[in-house]
């Protein structure tokens, strides 16, 4: 039955990436993307990672696409026109997306041979895991990281505040 659900989730995120480059609308490629990202989401529920997945929905599909789509309507992306690609251009993007190829294929080749080497626990992905190492072996970083957070809220905050103008008399 897991198979099945892996092979669905598969083709399904397969298919939704392929839409996206190939699709013409703006729209429609942000969509795609999206159930491109709930496709991978459901493979980390699948390895048992659910905080990763839930983590992967909101921030992927639920906050980036959300401005993504609002980008592309506020630029009304379908007026456009596209510019001519130069040759070396369309040839130079070839050759890196072949070199990004080959550095993928060789590092899936080493990751598989390394692993045989242990095996994970039961609880390796679950929230109360990750609750439990973070809130008892990195608390002292934790929260110092959420004080640099807010402080950098203020500061956002405070610099954005535009400076009261004075009525001229």
């Amino acid at each position: 039955m897991i198979s099945y659900i892996f092979w669905f989730l598969s083709f399904t995120a397969v298919f939704s990436a392929l839409a996206t480059i190939l699709s013409k609308n703006p729209v429609h490629s942000v969509l795609y993307i999206i159930v491109t990202f709930f496709s991978i989401a459901g493979h980390y529920f699948l390895l048992n990672a659910q905080f990763l997945a839930a983590v992967h929905i909101i921030v992927y599909a639920g906050a980036i696409m959300v401005l993504f789509l609002y980008v592309i309507m506020m630029l009304n992306l379908n007026r456009l026109e596209k510019e001519k690609t130069q040759n070396w251009m369309k040839l130079l993007s070839v050759v890196s997306a072949g070199l990004l190829m080959l550095v993928m294929v060789s590092a899936v080749g080493r990751a598989s041979l390394m692993a045989g080497a242990g095996q994970p626990d039961e609880t390796m992905g679950l929230t109360q895991a990750l609750g439990q190492v973070l809130y008892r072996d990195y608390l002292l970083p934790f929260e110092l990281s959420s004080i640099l957070f807010l402080s950098a809220m203020v500061g956002a905050v405070y610099l954005s505040k535009k400076e009261p103008t004075t009525p001229p008399l």
